[in-house]
């Protein structure tokens, strides 16, 4: 039906499919931004499949359009209850334009193209597809962004493991162009990169494994001063990892995009659990990545919290730790947000010396009096605004403070 249009929500994102004019009118109505989903490639190859005869020609007479699922999406998703498929985890509606507006249809149109499951197990592949490569250009951005040293590390690197990854990443990309200019992935092109993700694989292990020993380096630490070294080394070092697992992941989902195609042209009917398959370890490579730099980030914690009770002592160093351990926090916390890793975390503030010797001094006039609350914590652009929280001194304290201060005064005329 010309006025009838699916919605398809993956988690990730959402797909818009139907009758080109009505896809059109629905996504200005909901004045949504979008880009093509592809769903002309799954034309020849259902139209292949056992029992999809007519989906080529259903497909071809048919638009989808895709967007990646943000507040504004999701409000859009939320206005349209739908129903979860218990074979494929998606949700689906089904819509009609009713007066010039979109409706949900509450009665299921057996045999309606929209509806079919071909279409719907193909149009959940694009889906992915999409997602991931919008993914890809998000990391592609952050990896510009980045210091031009973290750029030599990827792209003048020495280190084995390394150079061999840079060498896969220049064959996949190879692949991705081939499939740009034809449409699939054939067994030529899927047989050069194959054997990618093992050498992937290698090079995420080794980045991860770098990560963890600069951790352990700083837990075992004793004194605040080779603290400040080994937590300077982890500032420096960092992102030059990160941005190793960053390119590491962009290339996992170039691999992920390039076995689907591959799938989708040789067995389409096992497009779908394919796509679930690949969705789980990637859900999988995202969990262990993240376990990692939080345990960094923990480290770094702990680090600044030992710094900050020692600043009194180590006016340099203390705060030189607590400055790392920021600047590592944000990085991490950026590349989070980058590969889609939900994360919140908040910043340490050093004290400055005086502080410190004043709660000192404090603490000496009156060992029974309630001491100054550390204002501990201010948070970044990534994060939100500074907490702050700080105790109040009694003004019995703040009067014999001033007659110390006094006194001292006197003292030192004399």
């Amino acid at each position: 039906m010309d006025n009838e249009i699916q919605l398809i929500s993956d988690g990730d994102g959402l797909a818009v499919i139907g009758d080109p004019a009505a896809v059109e009118r629905f996504l200005v109505s909901e004045g949504l931004q979008s880009k093509d989903l592809g769903l002309h490639r799954l034309g020849p190859a259902l139209g292949k499949a056992a029992g999809v005869v007519q989906a080529g020609s259903e497909i071809a007479a048919n638009s989808g359009r895709w967007m990646k699922l943000t507040a504004e999406s999701a409000k859009v998703a939320d206005k349209f209850p739908m129903v979860t498929n218990s074979v494929s985890g998606n949700a689906h509606a089904t819509l009609r334009a009713q007066n010039g507006q979109f409706v949900k249809n509450l009665q299921f149109v057996k045999g309606s193209q929209l509806t079919n499951p071909a279409l719907l197990a193909g149009a959940a592949g694009l889906m992915a597809q999409v997602a991931m490569q919008q993914s890809m250009k998000e990391i592609t951005d952050y990896l510009a962004t980045i210091d031009e040293k973290v750029d030599d590390v990827l792209r003048a690197q020495k280190d084995a493991v390394l150079a061999r990854m840079i060498g896969v990443g220049f064959v996949i990309e190879e692949a991705m162009t081939l499939r740009e200019a034809r449409g699939r992935v054939d067994e030529i092109t899927w047989s050069k990169v194959q054997g990618a993700p093992a050498t992937i694989a290698e090079t995420q292990a080794y980045a991860l494994r770098q990560l963890d020993a600069l951790a352990e380096k700083l837990e075992r630490k004793t004194t605040i001063g080779d603290l400040a070294k080994a937590a300077k080394e982890a500032e420096s070092k960092a992102q030059e990892w990160l941005a190793v697992l960053a390119r590491c992941f962009q290339l996992q989902d170039a691999i992920a995009v390039l076995e689907l195609d591959r799938v989708l042209d040789a067995s389409p009917g096992e497009l779908d659990g394919h796509r679930l398959g690949l969705k789980a370890a990637r859900k999988n490579r995202l969990e262990l990545i993240s376990r990692c730099t939080e345990r960094l980030m923990a480290r770094m914690d702990a680090a600044a919290d030992r710094a900050n009770t020692k600043v009194l002592m180590n006016p340099m160093d203390s705060p030189a730790v607590v400055q790392s351990s920021n600047h590592v926090s944000i990085v991490i916390v950026d590349f989070h947000g980058r590969l889609g890793i939900e994360s919140a975390r908040e910043s340490s503030e050093a004290r400055r010396w005086t502080d410190a010797a004043r709660e000192a001094r404090d603490k000496a006039l009156d060992t029974g009096a309630d001491g100054v609350g550390a204002a501990r914590r201010l948070g970044n652009e990534t994060l939100g605004r500074a907490k702050w929280a700080t105790g109040k001194l009694s003004s019995r304290i703040a009067e014999r403070a001033l007659r110390q201060r006094r006194d001292d005064e006197k003292r030192d005329e004399i």
